[in-house]
């Protein structure tokens, strides 16, 4: 890293000391209509280094849209059990492409898989998962949840629980939540924070009903942001008012600006 950066890092302080990461699989397509583009994952990776370099622990759940989804191959005739073993496999895919980005990019990982995969990595154990990340190391959790019928997203919420992490972040390749979709309305505005009895009122759909409720349950902060522009991820961490913050208080808590030394 370069002297600017080194002090950069130096006077910044993390608002969330641990953090779970939810990335799609859909975003790891850059401009190719399918598949994986490894340019978008160095990037993610040097963009999770600068978080780790804080001191955050930093768990991370990825999709496997890219590569094949559940849903959408049960709806054309396979069963839907059947088909989301395969999009289980198509995080692990994933998964093992971000380890290895995040390796070359000087980090110590360790990748978790819900189905047994003995070979290419550990089973999931949250006792072992919290060890790691004790010790620093960025904690993959790939294969979902281990069960069809579950997303990712429920997966990602039930991690988060299980790490005991501060708040759960949904990186993706818009900037937040809509009041609709911006696409089609052009009067479609962004909330900087909503509280999640709204997103339901308003079926504004940030996740599957499944992880949204398991996050309302425990009181678990959402923030959906746009993972694509460089160095969001550590202004979220360090408490930037960057994409939307979903919260489950009767006030929402506020943004703060990162601390300096």
């Amino acid at each position: 890293m370069s002297g600017e950066s080194d002090t950069l890092h130096s006077r910044l302080r993390p608002r969330y000391r641990r953090i779970l990461l939810k990335l799609s699989g859909e975003a790891l397509m850059g401009q190719k209509p399918y598949g994986i583009d490894w340019h978008v994952v160095e990037t993610y990776a040097r963009e999770i280094r600068q978080v780790v370099e804080l001191g955050v622990s930093v768990g991370i759940v990825i999709g496997g849209g890219n590569i094949f989804r559940g849903v959408q191959n049960a709806s054309r005739g396979m069963k839907r059990a059947h088909a989301d073993y395969m999009g289980m496999l198509a995080t692990m895919i994933n998964a093992m492409a971000l380890q290895d980005a995040l390796e070359q990019a000087g980090l110590d990982t360790r990748l978790q898989s819900s189905i047994k995969m003995e070979q290419i990595a550990e089973p999931f154990i949250r006792r072992r998962a919290i060890r790691h990340l004790e010790k620093g190391r960025v904690v993959i959790f790939g294969a979902g949840t281990g069960n069809p019928y579950f997303t990712t997203d429920t997966a990602a919420a039930l991690r988060a629980l299980e790490i005991e992490a501060e708040v759960l972040l949904k990186g993706t390749r818009v900037d937040g939540v809509y009041s609709a979709d911006p696409e089609r309305d052009p009067d479609a505005h962004l909330f900087t924070s909503i509280h999640g009895r709204e997103v339901i009122r308003r079926d504004l759909r940030v996740m599957d009903m499944t992880a949204f409720t398991l996050c309302q349950e425990a009181k678990l902060p959402i923030i959906v942001f746009n993972m694509n522009k460089p160095g969001n991820l550590l202004r979220v961490v360090c408490g930037e008012p960057i994409g939307t913050l979903v919260y489950w208080t009767e006030t929402p808590p506020s943004f703060t600006e990162p601390a300096q030394a």
